[in-house]
């Protein structure tokens, strides 16, 4: 039971700095729900808790835009496809099963990718007027996607490298107490 806390107390606190934080960095695009994601499929074994760690922060981070005016905090369908990104980076995570320096960077390039042509494919696709409907204008939603792009895949390697090294550290010292 007092493990069962402690990992409801954690995923509390990751849920709320993850909201802060995507707040604080706003116009930089500096997020660590992405990582949360990836990090949530690949390590957390109850599977409904993972897909939730990302959603549910997503889903504060956007009230406190709202609230605040910072931002629209709600604003149509692009923040579902969003949402149904995050699940699928969240998927992702679930294949992650060497977990290495390595392959968590390249995973965390692979989700800032994904989730990079996903939404702004979406915005292509349905954001009417926004973009020509052509090649050109997908080209085009793409570019001017690309300074969201740099400042999201800085995100996704850092809060990765934090969140793995944490996850680990954490571990390797409870593996010490526990065979001390």
């Amino acid at each position: 039971m007092k493990q069962k806390t402690s990992l409801l107390v954690i995923a509390i606190l990751m849920i709320v700095a993850a909201a802060l934080s995507r707040l604080a960095f706003y116009p930089l695009n500096f997020s660590p729900v992405i990582a949360m994601a990836l990090f949530g499929g690949a390590v957390v074994a109850d599977k409904k808790l993972a897909f939730a760690l990302p959603l549910i922060a997503m889903f504060l981070s956007d009230v406190l835009f709202e609230v605040t005016n910072i931002a629209p905090g709600f604003w149509g369908w692009g923040q579902l496809v969003g949402y149904g990104i995050l699940a699928l980076i969240t998927i992702l995570g679930f294949s992650l099963k060497n977990i290495t320096a390595l392959n968590i960077a390249g995973y965390s390039v692979a989700s800032s990718l994904i989730f990079f042509f996903l939404s702004n494919s979406s915005v292509w696709l349905f954001e009417s007027g926004a973009y020509a409907a052509t090649w050109q204008g997908w080209a085009t939603c793409l570019a001017a996607g690309i300074p969201f792009l740099k400042n999201g895949l800085a995100a996704d390697l850092a809060y990765s490298t934090v969140l793995f090294g944490s996850y680990f550290l954490f571990t390797k010292m409870a593996n010490r107490k526990a065979v001390a």
